[in-house]
């Protein structure tokens, strides 16, 4: 198996995100020794905003290039992905601009857009200060999930689940709530090695 560990999250250590997914490689790699792991924070070094590019050779490119190639070698990308303004960071979309390339990862055909990541797992480490979810007064306001399940679609990623840690801001109650009920998803998530 080969993992794709990103973060996304500003907030270091007090991040909720980055603790999900922490614990989800934790079990990954208990359950999966012999796993590949790669780790990109894009908080720590976040990828320039795109912007055509002319020469192949830029810099630019070439972080383009990189950022494609380990997401294209990803069996399971563990994603955290922290409620910003009831969307996602800017340094997630500037990752998800590197990996949404058409000819790549999904192309037009005739008959409409198609997908060509198909194949994937990704696990989405979602954090939310409020309550966001299905049922909720605030569900319409949910440009997080909502995105990163229809841009994973439309890159053929159809196994998505999220691990959510909803209303940490609430209270110091909900909070560990939250955290508890996440912590308790991650250990159904992947089969052991046999």
């Amino acid at each position: 198996m080969k993992l794709l560990h990103i973060d996304s999250s500003a907030l270091g250590q007090h991040s909720v995100s980055r603790g999900l997914t922490a614990d989800i490689v934790a079990q990954v790699r208990r359950d999966h020794p012999a796993a590949s792991i790669r780790y990109r924070d894009l908080a720590a070094q976040p990828l320039p905003h795109w912007t055509p590019v002319a020469d192949a050779n830029d810099a630019a490119a070439l972080l383009g290039n990189e950022v494609m190639d380990e997401f294209l070698a990803a069996d399971v990308i563990v994603l955290g992905a922290p409620m910003y303004n009831f969307g996602i960071p800017s340094t997630l979309k500037a990752w998800i601009d590197r990996i949404a390339v058409a000819g790549k990862t999904f192309r037009y055909t005739a008959n409409g857009p198609e997908g060509l990541a198909g194949g994937k797992r990704v696990i989405v480490a979602s954090s939310r200060g409020g309550f966001y979810g299905e049922g909720t007064g605030a569900a319409a306001m949910d440009f997080q999930e909502n995105y990163l399940r229809a841009v994973l679609g439309f890159l053929g990623i159809t196994n998505v689940e999220f691990v959510r840690a909803e209303g940490v801001a609430v209270s110091a109650e909900h909070k560990s709530q939250a955290l508890a009920a996440a912590r308790d998803a991650i250990g159904t998530l992947l089969p052991k090695a046999a």
